[in-house]
């Protein structure tokens, strides 16, 4: 299964956007907040693997 690592960008109501890490990328993912833990602040560490997001 991939792994991948994000920070969080921004916070904009239901929805975060994430900014990858673990590669060069200037793109942001935006993410539904109730698929993400709820402990999330903007500048969060986040790792995605096995289809679940984990702070780091």
């Amino acid at each position: 299964m991939n792994r991948f690592e994000y920070v969080v960008a921004s916070i904009e109501g239901d929805y975060a956007n994430l900014k990858r890490t673990d590669i060069e990328s200037d793109e942001l993912k935006l993410v539904a907040r109730a698929l993400l833990p709820p402990e999330i602040a903007e500048g969060t560490r986040l790792l995605y693997e096995w289809m679940e997001y984990s702070i780091l």
